[in-house]
């Protein structure tokens, strides 16, 4: 029977059938500025392949305190209570800063010996997933930091920045080719790079209304690690 020939309560049942076979995400953040990142372009973008329980999570820091983390314990807790239920139809990952990233994390001396950034998050990565060892979860680390999604487009600074501070950041720009890249040193991070641009440059306020202007579409086609996680989540939640 096609679409045509169902009655209203046909189609709401068809696509509720349709919701329900969809898994719930949960991705646990850092700080305020990722929880909105997560709720403002990664839940709409997810919308699109009809993933619509999406839910940033911050970490817990102790019974009262959320946001931030000062060591792995703190994530590993709130990964751990999310996975506390029997129910099998959410998927829980992360969205953490490789940049200060604790030095208690799995395997963090033996990963961190690694020469190539890209790799080196990855052995962390699959440290972590061997250390929660449950098939609902999956890490993900951002290189080198929220930030460097920013530096997708110059559009969000052109927005919010004056001429001058923009045309620092479009420099910056033209010299990666893939912004997950920009990192030479702690110095040379991306939102260290921002505040000797913009000394007042304030990530909770300015970091989210940048981002909408850059746009998650430019932000998956500029930065290929955050593209495979946008994929795996897809991959997972319709699993």
């Amino acid at each position: 029977m096609d679409d045509y020939n169902l009655t209203i309560s046909d189609l709401w049942e068809k696509n509720h059938d349709r919701r329900a076979a969809v898994k719930r995400l949960y991705i646990v953040v850092e700080g305020q500025t990722e929880q909105e990142f997560v709720n403002s372009l990664i839940a709409p973008y997810l919308q699109k392949s009809e993933i619509y329980s999406v839910t940033p999570v911050l970490i817990r820091t102790s019974r009262s305190g959320r946001g931030g983390m000062v060591n792995y314990q703190h994530l590993y807790n709130t990964i751990k209570m999310l996975l506390a239920s029997s129910q099998t139809d959410f998927v829980v990952t992360t969205l953490i800063d490789f940049f200060r990233l604790p030095n208690d994390m799995p395997n963090y001396a033996e990963c961190t010996a690694v020469k190539d950034k890209t790799q080196c998050v990855e052995a962390l990565e699959n440290a972590v997933d061997d250390c929660v060892c449950d098939s609902r979860f999956f890490s993900y680390i951002q290189l080198h930091e929220f930030e460097a999604l920013l530096f997708s487009s110059n559009k969000g600074f052109e927005c919010y920045f004056s001429d001058e501070h923009a045309s620092k950041t479009a420099s910056i720009i033209s010299s990666y080719d893939n912004p997950e890249n920009i990192n030479s040193s702690p110095e040379g991070a991306p939102s260290k790079r921002l505040l000797a641009i913009k000394p007042d440059y304030n990530k909770v306020l300015e970091g989210n209304l940048i981002a909408l202007e850059v746009g998650i579409e430019a932000i998956i086609e500029k930065c290929p690690r955050f593209a495979e996680w946008m994929n795996s989540i897809v991959e997972k939640c319709k699993d």
